[in-house]
């Protein structure tokens, strides 16, 4: 069922890193995303597929981790994904199509949860630095957002947001992470 799906699609951030995503797969993923609606129908998104670990290295060495848990700076070598997907728009077809990274960047981690994957959507990133360390132009591309991606290594759980109201994620000292969501109810007004 598509809602189990959607269940089970929880941002990750360790990955058994050894265990590489092939670029079929990758291509695969960025084809889910060509399916999926465009402002205008505009299609000005474009995507660079990093899998090597020379490419990996550069990528996460520009990435933010995780904003409520400012104690951790991100996984550890061999925790690190194996691959990314860095989320451009072209110039030249628009810009500012945040609406369309969002959709986009979601529907590619569907695909990748459904294929034994797991993923972090990032838009805590050094663009400049990470277009340089890749070579992409920015006079013909903006750098949007960072699909990491890799087979998960941490447990993810959704739990209901505490009484106090605080809704930042958490994890144990087993490193279970913990994810608080509000009731269905609370989001109807």
């Amino acid at each position: 069922m598509f809602k189990d799906l959607v269940t089970k699609c929880r941002t990750c951030r360790r990955f058994y890193e050894e265990v590489r995503i092939p670029t079929e797969d990758l291509k695969e993923l960025v084809n889910l995303a060509r399916l999926t609606p465009s402002t205008s129908n505009s299609q000005a998104l474009k995507f660079r597929l990093c899998n090597t670990p020379e490419e990996t290295d550069k990528v996460y060495e520009t990435l933010g981790w995780a904003g409520a848990l400012p104690e951790w700076d991100g996984p550890e070598k061999g925790e690190r994904p194996s691959a990314y997907i860095v989320i451009l728009c072209d110039l030249s077809l628009g810009k500012n199509k945040l609406y369309d990274d969002g959709i986009a960047a979601q529907t590619m981690m569907l695909g990748a949860v459904e294929n034994g994957y797991g993923g972090c959507i990032l838009g805590n990133v050094q663009r400049s630095r990470l277009a340089e360390a890749l070579g992409i132009d920015t006079t013909l591309y903006s750098v949007d957002l960072v699909l990491a991606l890799g087979k998960p290594k941490e447990e993810v759980v959704i739990v209901p947001v505490k009484e106090d109201g605080d809704i930042r994620y958490y994890r144990d000292e087993n490193q279970v992470h913990y994810v608080p969501k509000r009731t269905v109810d609370e989001l109807i007004v």
